[in-house]
């Protein structure tokens, strides 16, 4: 008899010390996945070329000043309006390349990049920029239904059409949007990619983003957040 209690409470204090252990797991795992959540620096790196090595810049200082940023552009959005630098003056906004009539990547891209702006749509200091890569059919009209069918909000998301060297040379030369490293290629080369890019408020490039993966998506909004307490700091 007192050989079988000895048992029971052998085995009692074995599970209550499996339980403490679980129970810590639990608390070091959740404790982990807050830590994730958070920006993963304190400041977010700058890109300058299609290798996207990230450049570990101060913001504000001589050297940020002086870094590559998005040049000057003469576009028009889905309500026929002139959209230039001076749109996303002060604001930060994420930008991708797409066209209307694509049957594959695009209205994949096209669902992630509303769940951004769902994500901002109350926060004005956060814009959307997506460039036709065929914009001899992506016209105004063409723009404003595809717009209309997805959710797109004016002044919020810009979809916009224009002079297809203007947007090529924005796309390869400036925001090096394509992956495929040393090929060279001109304007007859077709210009399709799934990446979305986050610019800051003083046009630099300041992440690259897959936008077809979920992960990568929830990446981008919370860099979207710790850009803006940049600025702020």
């Amino acid at each position: 008899m007192k050989l079988l209690l000895e048992k029971i409470n052998y085995r009692i204090l074995i599970l209550f010390l499996v339980l403490i252990a679980t129970s810590c797991k639990r608390e070091v795992k959740k404790e982990h996945t807050k830590i994730v959540e958070t920006s993963r620096v304190d400041y977010l790196p700058y890109f300058n070329d299609e290798s996207f090595t990230p450049h570990w810049l101060i913001p504000n200082s001589k050297e940020e000043e002086k870094f590559h940023k998005i040049p000057d552009f003469n576009l028009t959005n889905q309500l026929g309006e002139k959209v230039t630098h001076k749109t996303f003056e002060d604001k930060i906004y994420i930008t991708d390349f797409f066209f209307t009539s694509c049957p594959g990547i695009c209205p994949k891209m096209t669902k992630n990049m509303l769940k951004i702006q769902e994500a901002f749509k109350d926060d004005s200091d956060v814009l959307f920029l997506s460039h036709s890569v065929t914009p001899s059919i992506d016209s105004v009209s063409v723009l404003k239904n595809y717009a209309e069918s997805n959710g797109v909000i004016d002044n919020k998301w810009h979809l916009v059409t224009g002079d297809k060297n203007e947007i090529y040379h924005l796309g390869r030369n400036q925001y090096f949007v394509e992956n495929d490293l040393g090929i060279p290629k001109d304007i007859n080369d077709f210009l399709h990619t799934e990446n979305f890019l986050l610019i800051d408020k003083n046009k630099h490039i300041r992440g690259i983003y897959n936008g077809l993966n979920r992960a990568s998506i929830a990446q981008l909004i919370i860099d979207v957040k710790a850009l803006k307490l940049e600025k702020t700091n």
